[in-house]
This record gives C-alpha cells, sequence and structure tokens, in this order.
C-alpha cells in the first residue's frame, strides 16, 4: 500500500510520490493501462444521479404541455377575482409563456454557482444538497390552486430550473470523472436517456385518464419530490469522484477506496497514475473562474466549441417542440382528443432513439453522432415548413407534420440531447472543468430561456417559416462540429488537449520554442514539440 498510495505528511494530509510500476512491466503512461468495464456500482451511481435530477430535467420540460389548457383558465379565474375583470389573450399569453419559459430563467441563475457549490461541497454532494430545492418548488406549485396564487406556479417553476441548472452541469462533471475512459461515453448518455424518460413520463401522466383532468394539474407538478427523495436518501451512501478527492482535495485514501469501489478492482495503480499526470500539470494552477476562461488563450477553441454545441442545442428548436407538442399538433390540424396519444407516441420514440444514441456511442464516436442528430434535425425542420405551409392543399401533409416533429426529437435524443455535457467534461481538465460548465450551462440555459419565451410570439408572426430559423442553426453547428471539434472517444483528457493544440497549429508556438503558458493555462512551462514526439513514441 505504502507504493501505491504514497504517504501521509506531517500535517496528516496525503502527499503524492509517483507510483512505482508492476514489477517486470515497463514504465509507460498510464494512460496506455487504462482499462476498465461496467461494474455494478458504477451502474447504481448513474443511474441514481440521473433518476434524481436528469428525470427531474426532462419532466419539467413537458409538464406543463398537457395542463395548459387549465393553468390558464385557472390564471383567468384568480385575475378574475382578483381585478373583477378578465385577462385579455395577449396578456394570458405572456403570463403562460412566462410560466414556461422562467423554468428556463431558473436554470440560468442555477447554473453560475456550479463551480463554486462542486468545489466546497463535492460532485456528490452538491447533487445531493440541491434535492432540497426540489421540495421547496414541490410545495410551491402543488398548493399554489389552494392558496389561488399564479405566483406560487411560477415560483415554483423558478426553483426547478434552479436544481435542473445545477445539476445539469454537476451529473455529467460527476460521471464523466468516474467512468474509465472506455466507458466515459456510455454513462455520459446516460442522464439524456433520463431527460427522454422524464418528458415521455409527463406526457403519460399528462393524459386525460391518469392526470390531465382540471383538478389534478397541481399534482401533476408537484410529483418530482418523488425521484428527488429517493435521491437524497440513497445516494448519500455513494462515494465522491475520485478525481475531485486527489487533484483538488489530495486525499489519496479517499481517492483510492473510491476507485476500488467505482472499478471493482484493488489495483487502481494505472488509474492513479494517470490522475497524478493530470494533477502535475495542474500543481501551479488553481480552479479558475469563468471569467479566467473566457480570457485564456490555451483553451480558446475548446471554450468557443462548448459555446456553439451548448447554444446550438437549445437553439435548434427542440424545446420548442416539447414545451409546445400540442400546440403544434393542433397547428398541423391533428384532432384535439387524439393529441395526447400522438404526444405519448412522439415521447416513446424518443427514449428508443436515446437507447440507441447511449448504445452507439463508444463504437460510433461523439462527432458522427452529434453531426448526424443536428443535420437530421435541420433536416426535418425544412420539411415542417414545406409540410405546415401545403397542409391546407394537400391533406396528407399533416401526417409529414408530425414525422417531421418525431424527426426532430429523434435526432436530438440520438447525440444532440446528451453529447455536449459529455464533451465539456471531456475537452477541459479538472482546473478547467467547472468554469466551463458554469459557461456552457449559462448559455444554454439562456438559448433556452429565449426559445421557451419567444417561439409562441415567433410563430404567431412567421407562421410555419419560424422553423427555417432552428433549421439553419443546426446546419451551421453540424459544420462546425465536423470542421473544428475532434473525435474524443477512448483518450485521456491529456490527450484530448493535445489533439486540439495539433488540429489547430496556429494557436501554439513555433516548433520546438520553449513556451510560458499564460496563467489561466494548464501549467507553467510547455515544450510542444516534446510533448508531442513523447506521445508518438509511447
Amino acid at each position: 500500500m505504502s507504493q501505491s498510495c504514497g504517504a501521509l505528511s506531517g500535517n496528516g494530509k496525503a502527499t503524492w510520490a509517483r507510483i512505482a510500476p508492476m514489477e517486470g512491466r515497463p514504465a509507460l503512461h498510464a494512460h496506455r493501462r487504462i482499462t476498465g468495464h461496467l461494474t455494478f456500482p458504477l451502474l447504481a451511481t448513474t443511474l441514481l444521479a440521473s433518476f434524481g435530477s436528469s428525470l427531474l430535467y426532462g419532466y419539467n420540460l413537458a409538464v406543463v404541455n398537457s395542463p395548459a389548457v387549465h393553468i390558464k383558465a385557472f390564471y383567468n379565474a384568480t385575475w378574475s377575482r382578483r381585478y373583477g375583470q378578465s385577462l385579455s389573450q395577449e396578456l394570458l399569453t405572456v403570463m403562460y409563456s412566462l410560466t414556461v419559459s422562467v423554468f428556463a430563467l431558473g436554470g440560468l441563475v442555477g447554473s453560475f454557482p456550479v463551480g463554486m457549490l462542486v468545489a466546497r461541497y463535492g460532485r456528490k454532494g452538491t447533487l445531493v444538497r440541491s434535492t432540497l430545492l426540489v421540495f421547496l418548488a414541490g410545495f410551491l406549485m402543488g398548493f399554489s390552486r389552494y392558496l389561488e396564487s399564479p405566483e406560487m406556479v411560477m415560483a415554483g417553476r423558478f426553483v426547478m430550473g434552479l436544481h435542473s441548472g445545477i445539476c445539469l452541469s454537476v451529473v455529467p462533471m460527476y460521471l464523466g470523472e468516474i467512468a474509465p475512459k472506455t466507458l466515459r461515453g456510455f454513462l455520459g448518455l446516460v442522464p439524456s436517456i433520463f431527460i427522454c424518460l422524464g418528458v415521455f413520463s409527463a406526457q403519460v401522466l399528462g393524459l386525460p385518464e391518469l392526470l390531465g383532468e382540471d383538478g389534478y394539474w397541481p399534482l401533476f407538478l408537484s410529483l418530482v419530490v418523488i425521484p428527488a427523495l429517493l435521491q437524497l436518501l440513497l445516494l448519500h451512501w455513494f462515494p465522491e469522484s475520485p478525481r475531485y478527492l486527489l487533484i483538488e482535495k489530495n486525499n489519496i485514501w479517499g481517492a483510492t477506496d473510491a476507485l476500488r469501489w467505482f472499478l471493482g478492482k484493488d489495483d487502481v495503480r494505472d488509474v492513479l497514475e494517470e490522475m497524478q499526470e493530470e494533477q502535475h500539470s495542474l500543481s501551479s494552477v488553481e480552479t479558475i473562474s469563468a471569467w479566467q476562461l473566457l480570457r485564456d488563450g490555451s483553451v480558446r477553441w475548446q471554450t468557443l466549441s462548448v459555446v456553439v454545441i451548448h447554444m446550438g442545442m437549445q437553439l435548434s428548436g427542440i424545446d420548442a417542440i416539447w414545451f409546445y407538442t400540442n400546440t403544434i399538433f393542433q397547428h398541423a390540424g391533428i384532432p384535439g382528443p387524439e393529441i395526447p396519444y400522438t404526444t405519448v407516441g412522439t415521447g416513446a420514440i424518443e427514449v428508443l432513439a436515446g437507447l440507441l444514441g447511449c448504445f452507439t456511442i463508444e463504437k460510433l464516436g461523439r462527432r458522427p453522432l452529434i453531426i448526424i442528430g443536428f443535420s437530421f434535425m435541420g433536416f426535418c425542420c425544412a420539411s415542417i415548413t414545406l409540410a405546415l405551409v401545403l397542409q391546407a392543399t394537400v391533406p396528407w401533409m399533416r401526417y409529414l407534420s408530425i414525422a417531421c416533429v418525431i424527426g426532430i426529437i429523434t435526432g436530438f435524443c440520438m447525440g444532440p440531447a446528451g453529447v455536449p455535457f459529455l464533451m465539456t467534461a471531456e475537452l477541459f481538465k479538472q482546473s478547467h472543468r467547472p468554469a466551463a460548465y458554469i459557461v456552457g450551462g449559462s448559455l444554454n440555459w439562456l438559448s433556452n430561456f429565449t426559445v421557451g419565451f419567444v417561439f409562441p410570439f415567433l410563430q404567431m408572426s412567421a407562421g410555419a417559416f419560424c422553423y427555417l430559423v432552428f433549421c439553419g442553426v443546426c446546419v451551421l453547428v453540424a459544420l462546425y462540429v465536423y470542421i473544428v471539434i475532434p473525435e474524443t472517444k477512448n483518450k485521456t483528457f491529456m490527450e484530448i488537449n493535445q489533439i486540439f493544440a495539433t488540429r489547430h497549429p496556429f494557436l501554439a508556438a513555433p516548433a520546438g520554442a520553449v513556451k510560458m503558458v499564460p496563467l489561466g493555462g494548464y501549467g507553467a512551462l510547455e515544450n510542444s514539440s516534446l510533448e508531442l514526439s513523447g506521445s508518438s513514441q509511447e
């Protein structure tokens, strides 16, 4: 144990010495030996973290869809009792649009303190503490009708947004740090499956036979407390991220125990060596802020890539589809009684699409999934425009519009739903990762809020042609990923950083030059040619 785990210093903290290589084997770099298989603790942690966080995000994306008529009626009745007159149609639209989009506004606010929270409480600790927000939101929404307060509905949606804004960044960060590199893609897309399951659950529970009636919508909105309660009770017993324990807290003993628990083996020296290599590269750098990340030229392309894929994820129009599915189908000419069941059918297909992406990502890679996903979404957005324009003269076009909605959701769930968060974890080292999630998460939620609030007015003014805006966004994001972002499958965080440097050499120093990396960079001195030559010889 003394060889593999270092020694304790006089103050009781672990000090790190290079781990001795296994006898009879050459001292290769750790990332050449790191392998991993799916263990029950890894799978259980992934499922539990996703169930109590990502599921709730998906649920809240769709939960306001089916009870929209009942919520609007409640707003109108409450307004009449308060002020003696009914709401105008314009003001009612604004109030309901705010109810829908305030969830994203809460997510935007919740994404800002992610870096501070994960540094103070850890990845798992942040997830456990954030469940308290769900209980507050459930109370506000559940008792809103009894207390005749539309403000409580909006406040509850905002608080749920705070929870999702935190968890949507912390869950992929946590899973990306506990997963072996050979499983990082698979486990990283599990949250996207739970997002789809959350949407599907809201669609099923919103059927008229279940909670879709007028008297049940407060209960429908407040069911979020059940997954949160299970996560609060169970996740507390699971280990913290080993990378966080070692690199940020210098807790070698805790990191070793966590690795053994997650990986299901006693000999974890290879993984500890890879983590030690990253720790050495960060020895002179503290965890940086979002502002420092934006100013750090050494990760300029990684940062720009996070901005593009996160904004593209929401500006692709997927939230317009999820928030207003029933309205879209109504405009497509689907009879009213059939709309809830058509919506449930789309939800089932998106779950299958999420499973397809999850089980193929380690074979196909990240880039193909996100490029194909955005390209297919762009094609479907263009097609739904054509279908809506022609449906007045060609009756069967309404079925094409349904197929296009399903196609947009399918393309999204195959890749764009989860890969941006996975890539954010993979493109940055430990010191930059929290700041990257703050930048990506805040832009993600800002775009989400913009689409959720503006779409009803855009649809009223531009009609069917509003989907061409989303088509253009999807095509541009797919082109950017194809040109700029490298494949990150089965690569360590150090290797991915080197790939960016070699793909964009104009950002690096001339060959053979030793340069000083800015304070926000990954180290103090760097010799790119030596690093690359050393890497190629391994």
